[in-house]
């Protein structure tokens, strides 16, 4: 049985990456997006395959082209599970600031006396 991919294995690679923010501005071909980077055609063909497993990325013929065209609305998978992390952080660092607030009050109380 082979595992559906995810978001997650979209965007943990850093040419993927690239090719989902060059077109996040605008739809390209394979070629063009080939170009940008060096690697191999067949390499990019890969990546564009995974992202399109993943759902991020489409394929619309114009013509004799394949345009990559973005389908970002499964990044929200991922900015609400790092938003549940932020908001931890956010959490412990207040946390933190409140206590180096009242060791600052206790030094300066000491200090006055």
């Amino acid at each position: 049985m082979i595992a559906r991919r995810d978001v997650y294995q979209a965007i943990a690679d850093p040419t993927r990456r690239a090719i989902i923010n060059m077109i996040a501005a605008q739809p390209l071909n394979v070629n063009s997006i080939a170009e940008k980077f060096d690697v191999s055609r067949q390499a990019i063909s890969l990546h564009v395959k995974i992202l399109t497993d993943c759902g991020l990325v489409v394929i619309k013929k114009r013509g004799r082209d394949r345009f990559c065209e973005p389908q970002l609305d499964k990044l929200g998978e991922v900015s609400v599970w790092v938003d549940q992390y932020r908001r931890h952080w956010e959490n412990k660092l207040d946390a933190l600031e409140t206590y180096i607030e009242k060791l600052k009050k206790k030094r300066n109380g000491k200090q006055k006396k």
